[in-house]
């Protein structure tokens, strides 16, 4: 991923752009504490290098079974 856009942070929009991920699973991720986000007011910011993490640890793993998947260290 190496900041695709030129930043450290990307919001839900621009992280489901870069990787492919939808927009609500990327929310259920984040809802269940699989990805951790950084808020800023209604804002929600989602590490580079953590979304690049938890991909690479959940890699060959079907991403809507959030119980199944390892989730990303802050």
């Amino acid at each position: 991923m190496n900041e695709p856009y030129g930043k450290l942070a990307l919001t839900v929009d621009e992280a489901a752009a870069c990787t492919g991920i939808g927009r609500n699973t990327l929310r259920d991720l984040i809802r269940s504490r699989k990805i951790p986000v950084l808020r800023v007011g209604r804002k929600i910011l989602i590490r580079t290098d953590t979304l690049e993490n938890f991909l690479k640890q959940n890699d060959g793993r079907d991403l809507r079974s959030t119980r199944q998947l390892i989730a990303a260290e802050k």
